[in-house]
C-alpha cells in the first residue's frame, strides 16, 4: 500500500483510497453516500446540520469531521445512526418547507433535496413552521429566504472565511435564527459586494439568484395564487402517503429540467483574474453562473461581475448586423457587402499610402486566436508592424520592467504563490475591486495564516484598511520608495548576497545608483515618514519570502517603467524570485490583455515576444507564413499612442479596432476624436455601437465569449479554453470568422475551419506554447507559459535561470524624475482615477440590463475631509474639475479614503469622461498615458446637490462583522439543545 492510500471499513466493506482525505469526499469518490447538508470540500466542516452522525471507531462524531486513515471503522447505517441523521434532517425540515417540483432551485444541485431522497425519510416528525420574516428582495442579483434558510452556515463560512467579505452572521440565539447582513436583516445598504459565494454555497434555495426566478424549471413561474393551494395540498398529502411519494415526482421535474439546460465551460470576460465556471443556459437565457472546485484560478470564488454581470449579452443594444456608413449614417449591410467595403477601403489606402499607413488595434477582451489573426493580418497582409492593444494603457509599463530586469513579460509565479509567501505587498493596486478573487486567496491568507500586508498607495481601500501597514504615499513616487527600499537592504544586511553573486548581473553598478536614495530622501519625495519607511524596509528584509503586485496605480504615470523597474529591482535584491512565494504580479486588467500581448498584438513583437527586428526570427515566420523575409517589416511599428498622433497629423490613413472603446480610454480624448475624424477610413469590430464606432465607416458586429470558441491567457499566465454557450446573436460573428473572411477577400485563404487549428499554427511557430494544444486544455486543464513541446507547464519561472542569454537576472540602475505633470498655483490638486468594482471600463458591458449600474448610477469626485472643510463643501455639493485640457462638474463624496489634495474620481461614468481631462503627457519608454497625473482646480457650483451620490444601498456605506468561524457552539450552549437522535422541544432554533 502506497503512503498515500489507507483501508477503511465502512459499514463492514474495506475502502482503499486517498490518506487524510476528508471522509464524505472519499465515500464520494468510492461511489458511497453518506447523509450530510451543511458539509461542502471548499469549506471547514460546519458541524451545523447534524445529518452525517456516524459511529468511528466505536466513538459518535459528525462525519463531516473526519478524515481518513488506516484503521478507520465507520458503521453509518446502524440503529443509532440512522436515528440520529434523521433527527438531524427532521429538525431542518422543520425551518424549510419542501415544494421542490415547484421550487426555482430544483435543478439538481439542492444538496438538501437530495440528501432528502438519499435517506428515503417516510415522514417528517417536526412539522414545518412558518418564520415571522419576509423574503427579501433588496439586492438586484440575488434574494434571500428566511423562511427556507435551514441555518447551516455555509453562506456565512464562505463569505467571512473564503471570500473574507466578513459581512454575514447567524445568532443562534435569537428567538427565530437567521443569516444577518452586517448583523441586520436587509442585504441593501450592508457590506454585501454581490459576489455571489453566499448563493453558490447555499445547500437550498435560501439564497438564489434572480435570474432562476420565477421560470427556472416547468411548473416554478405559476402565479402565486395557484402556486401556494398546490403547496399546501401537496403537504397535507404528505401526512397521509408519506415523503417519498412526492420526492419521486421531484426527481422527475428535475429530470425534465436537466434535458433543457445547458451547462458550459467558460472564462470570466472581465479582469485578468481568469476565474471560470460554468454558465446555465437555458436557450438564449442565462439562469446562472455556477462556479466548481475544479476552476483552476478561483475554485468556487467569483465578485460581482463575474457571477451576475452577463445582462449585456442578450442586450437589445447588441449590434447584430453589418453597418456601412453612407451620407453621414450607418444602413444595415449583409456580410458580403461589409467585408467587401473593408477590403477595397483598407486595399485602397495601401496602394496609395503603403501599409503602415494603416493601424491595427486588436482586444484585451477577444481571445488568443483573434489576437494571433489581428497581427498576422497587420504583418502578413500589409507588411505593417502598427498593431497593438490596450496593455499600452495599462500594463506595458509593468512588462517594460520586467523585460529589463527578468526577461519574461508576465507574472513570476501563480495565484496559489501568493498565498503561499509570507509577505505580500501591493502597490498601486486597489486589488478589493479590480481583482476581487485573488484578493479574497490573500484575505483568506492573511486572516488565518499569518501571511502580513503590506499596501502602499495613495487612496485607503478596503486592502489598505486590513494591511498590517499602509503606507499612503505621494502619487508618483513609488519609484524613490522602492529605490530606498533597496538601498536600505544592502545597508542593513538583508540583501541575499549569495543569489546575487550567483544569478544577478551589474550588482555593483546599481548599488552605486542607489546613493541618493536615502530614507531621508525618500521621505522628502513620498511624504512618508523615515520611521514609516524604516517599519516596512524592516518588514520587508526580514520575511522570508515576498510575493509584490503592481497595477495602474504604478504604470499609469508618465515614469511607470522606471517605477516597474524599482520593484523588480527590490525583489532581486532580496532574493525573491525563483522559490515558491516569491516574485513580481503585475495584475492584468482585462480578461485577455496577457494573451492578446503574449499572441503578438503588440508593435515589435511577433507572438511569444518574439522581436520584429531580429532577422532570424522574421525569417522563421516568414517561412511559416509562406512568404519571403523582405514581405515583413524589419521595423518596430506605431503603437495606440502613436498611431493616433500619427492619424492627427495625417500619417496614418486607415485604423482597424477591434473590441476596444479607444475613443473612450485614450488620453486626451478631444485630439483623439480629432485624430479618428481625419481618417480616410476606418472599421470598428464590436458587441456595441460604442463611441469609438460612432468614427467608423464600417461597424462589423462581433460577439462575445458565451457565443464563440478560444481561449484566455489570464495574469498568472493561465491559458485557459472556453466553449460556446449560445449560438451568436442575430447575423453577429465571432471575430476569428469575421478576420478569416476578411483575408479571403484580400487573397490570403486561410480555411481555418475552428479556433484549434488558428491555436495549432501559433503554437507551432512560438517557441513559448510549443506545446499548446486544445486537447491539453478539455474541461479544466489549463496551460501556463512557457509550455515545453511534451505540454509541460512552467507554473514558477526562473527557478533555474533568467530570460537572459546568460541566464542572469539584471539589476537596472535608475535616476529620479519628476512626474511630467504636478500640481502648481493653478491647478492645485492632483486628481487620482480608477476603476470600480461594480463597473468595468467604459460600462459597454456592465452598463446593459441596469442592475450592475443601480448599484452606483452617479459620477463622483472624492475628496477628503480636510479639503470639504477647507473649500466648505459638504456631501452632494457640485463643483467643476479643470485641468490644463478640459473641465467637468461632479457631485463630491467626502470620505478618508482619500487624504490631502488629492482627489479621486472613477473611471467608469460619462462620455467622454475623465479623459476630457487627462492629456498626451506619456511614458517616453513605453508610450503609455500618464493617466493618473491630472493637476485640477476645483471650483463649487451653485447647483442642488446630490442626494447620495453613492446610493445608501452601496455596499461602501456598510459596516463588516468579522469573525473566524462559524459560532456554531451559541446553538450547543443554549438551553434545550441535546445532540440527535433526541427529540427537542423547539427544532426551529436547533
Amino acid at each position: 500500500m502506497s503512503e498515500k492510500t489507507c483501508t477503511i471499513i465502512y459499514n463492514g466493506e474495506p475502502l482503499v483510497g486517498a490518506i487524510n482525505q476528508p471522509l464524505i469526499d472519499f465515500l464520494t469518490e468510492q461511489g458511497k453516500k453518506l447523509p450530510h447538508v451543511c458539509y461542502h470540500p471548499a469549506l471547514q466542516p460546519l458541524e451545523s446540520c447534524d445529518v452525517c452522525w456516524v459511529e468511528a471507531n466505536g466513538e459518535k462524531v459528525r462525519g463531516c469531521t473526519l478524515r481518513t486513515f488506516q484503521g478507520l471503522e465507520i458503521n453509518s447505517e446502524g440503529e443509532w445512526p440512522r436515528a440520529a441523521q434523521q433527527e438531524g434532517m427532521d429538525r431542518i425540515l422543520n425551518r424549510h418547507e419542501l415544494y421542490c417540483t415547484v421550487c426555482e432551485h430544483n435543478t439538481g444541485d439542492c444538496t438538501l433535496h437530495n440528501t432528502v431522497a438519499d435517506m428515503h425519510i417516510p415522514i417528517q416528525y417536526y412539522p414545518y413552521q412558518r418564520k415571522p420574516t419576509s423574503k427579501d428582495h433588496s439586492n438586484p442579483f440575488y434574494t434571500y429566504d428566511p423562511d427556507q434558510c435551514i441555518l447551516c452556515g455555509r453562506c456565512v463560512e464562505a463569505c467571512q472565511n473564503v471570500e473574507v467579505n466578513e459581512t454575514l452572521s447567524i445568532d443562534y440565539t435569537q428567538e427565530h435564527p437567521r443569516v444577518l447582513w452586517d448583523g441586520g436583516t436587509q442585504i441593501a445598504g450592508s457590506s454585501c459586494v454581490s459576489c455571489g459565494h453566499c448563493v453558490t454555497v447555499c445547500p437550498c434555495n435560501a439564497l438564489l439568484e434572480k435570474t432562476m426566478q420565477p421560470d427556472a424549471g416547468p411548473f416554478t413561474a405559476m402565479d402565486e395564487g395557484l402556486k401556494r393551494p398546490m403547496i399546501d395540498f401537496v403537504k397535507s398529502l404528505e401526512n397521509s402517503i408519506g415523503m417519498e411519494p412526492i420526492t419521486g415526482i421531484s426527481l422527475i421535474d428535475d429530470a425534465l429540467r436537466q434535458a433543457e439546460i445547458k451547462r458550459t465551460k467558460t472564462v470570466c470576460t472581465y479582469c485578468g483574474v481568469g476565474c471560470s465556471f460554468e454558465i446555465w443556459t437555458r436557450d438564449r437565457h442565462i439562469l446562472k453562473v455556477q462556479p466548481v472546485a475544479e476552476a483552476p484560478a478561483n475554485g468556487i470564488s467569483t465578485c460581482v461581475k463575474g457571477k451576475f454581470g452577463w445582462d449585456f449579452v442578450n442586450s437589445p443594444q447588441r449590434l447584430t448586423t453589418p453597418l456601412i456608413r453612407e451620407n453621414g449614417r450607418f444602413r444595415p449591410a449583409s456580410w458580403d457587402e461589409a467585408l467587401d467595403r473593408v477590403a477595397q477601403g483598407l486595399r485602397d489606402v495601401a496602394r496609395q499610402h503603403g501599409g503602415d499607413a494603416i493601424g491595427f488595434i486588436g482586444s484585451s477582451k477577444a481571445s488568443n486566436e483573434e489576437a494571433y489573426l489581428t497581427q498576422k493580418i497587420a504583418r502578413l497582409i500589409f507588411g505593417t508592424n502598427n498593431v497593438d492593444n490596450s496593455s499600452r494603457y495599462c500594463q506595458n509599463p509593468a512588462t517594460e520592467g520586467l523585460f529589463r530586469t527578468v526577461g519574461y513579460g508576465g507574472d513570476a509565479g501563480t495565484i496559489r504563490d501568493l498565498q503561499k509567501t509570507e509577505l505580500i505587498i501591493t502597490v498601486g493596486s486597489n486589488l478589493a475591486e479590480n481583482h476581487p478573487v485573488i484578493a479574497s486567496h490573500i484575505k483568506q491568507s492573511h486572516k488565518h495564516r499569518g501571511q502580513k500586508l503590506l499596501v502602499v498607495d495613495p487612496r485607503k481601500h478596503e486592502m489598505a484598511e486590513r494591511a498590517d501597514q499602509f503606507l499612503r504615499i505621494k502619487p508618483g513616487t513609488d519609484m524613490v520608495w522602492a529605490s530606498a527600499m533597496s538601498k536600505y537592504m544592502f545597508d542593513h544586511g538583508y540583501a541575499d548576497e549569495a543569489f546575487l553573486a550567483q544569478r544577478v548581473n551589474q550588482v555593483e553598478a546599481y548599488r552605486a545608483s542607489l546613493a541618493p536614495f536615502t530614507l531621508e530622501f525618500a521621505s522628502e519625495i513620498t511624504g512618508l515618514s523615515v520611521e514609516e519607511l524604516t517599519s516596512a524596509a524592516e518588514m520587508i528584509g526580514q520575511a522570508g519570502s515576498v510575493c509584490l503586485l503592481w497595477a495602474m496605480g504604478i504604470t499609469q504615470h508618465s515614469h511607470g517603467a522606471d517605477a516597474s523597474t524599482a520593484l523588480s529591482n527590490l525583489l532581486l535584491v532580496t532574493g525573491n524570485y525563483g522559490r515558491p512565494g516569491t516574485g513580481g504580479y503585475p495584475m492584468r486588467g482585462h480578461n485577455n490583455v496577457q494573451g492578446a500581448s503574449d499572441f503578438g498584438c503588440l508593435s515589435n513583437v511577433y507572438p511569444g515576444y518574439e522581436k520584429v527586428t531580429d532577422a532570424a526570427i522574421r525569417e522563421k515566420w516568414a517561412r511559416a507564413w509562406g512568404v519571403t523575409p523582405e514581405e515583413l517589416s524589419d521595423q518596430a511599428g506605431a503603437d495606440n499612442f502613436m498611431m493616433v498622433q500619427h492619424a492627427h497629423e495625417g500619417k496614418l490613413r486607415a485604423m482597424y479596432i477591434t473590441g476596444e472603446e479607444t475613443a473612450f480610454s485614450d488620453a486626451d480624448s478631444t485630439k483623439v476624436h480629432e485624430a479618428f475624424s481625419r481618417l480616410d477610413f476606418m472599421v470598428v469590430q464590436d458587441i456595441f455601437m460604442s463611441r469609438t464606432a460612432e468614427f467608423a465607416d464600417v461597424v462589423l458586429p462581433g460577439c462575445p465569449s458565451v457565443e464563440k470558441e478560444g481561449t484566455f491567457v489570464n495574469t498568472e499566465r493561465r491559458i485557459q479554453h472556453f466553449s460556446p454557450a449560445m449560438n451568436p446573436l442575430g447575423d453577429s460573428r465571432p471575430d476569428w470568422w469575421i478576420f478569416t473572411e476578411l483575408a479571403a477577400r484580400l487573397g490570403h485563404h486561410w480555411n481555418y475551419p475552428n479556433p484549434g487549428a488558428i491555436m495549432a499554427e501559433a503554437a507551432g511557430i512560438a517557441e513559448i506554447f510549443a506545446g499548446v494544444s486544445y486537447e491539453r486544455l478539455v474541461g479544466w486543464q489549463s496551460q501556463i507559459w512557457p509550455v515545453l513541446p511534451d505540454g509541460e507547464s512552467t507554473p514558477l519561472l526562473y527557478t533555474e535561470k533568467f530570460k537572459f542569454p546568460d541566464g542572469k537576472a539584471r539589476l537596472y540602475p535608475l535616476e529620479w524624475q519628476r512626474p511630467m505633470e504636478e500640481a502648481d498655483a493653478e491647478y492645485d490638486l492632483m486628481l487620482d482615477n480608477g476603476r470600480m468594482l461594480e463597473h468595468f471600463q467604459s460600462t459597454n458591458q456592465t452598463g446593459q440590463g441596469g442592475r450592475m449600474m443601480s448599484l452606483s448610477p452617479n459620477w463622483f469626485v472624492e475628496i477628503s475631509p480636510q479639503l470639504a472643510q477647507a473649500r466648505d463643501l459638504k456631501e452632494g455639493e457640485w463643483v467643476e474639475l479643470k485641468s490644463r485640457r478640459g473641465t467637468v462638474e461632479v457631485p463630491v463624496v467626502v470620505t478618508d479614503r482619500v487624504a490631502g489634495n488629492v482627489l479621486f474620481i472613477p473611471i467608469h461614468h460619462g462620455k467622454p469622461g475623465v479623459n476630457g481631462l487627462t492629456g498626451e503627457h506619456h511614458d517616453p519608454d513605453v508610450n503609455t498615458p500618464a493617466y493618473k497625473e491630472i493637476a485640477v482646480s476645483m471650483t463649487k457650483l451653485a447647483r442642488r446637490p446630490q442626494p447620495n451620490p453613492i446610493p445608501r444601498h452601496n455596499f461602501r456605506h456598510g459596516r463588516r462583522t468579522p469573525l473566524d468561524h462559524l459560532p456554531i457552539e451559541q446553538k450547543w450552549q443554549q438551553e434545550g439543545y441535546v445532540e440527535p437522535p433526541e427529540h427537542v422541544e423547539h427544532p426551529e432554533k436547533f
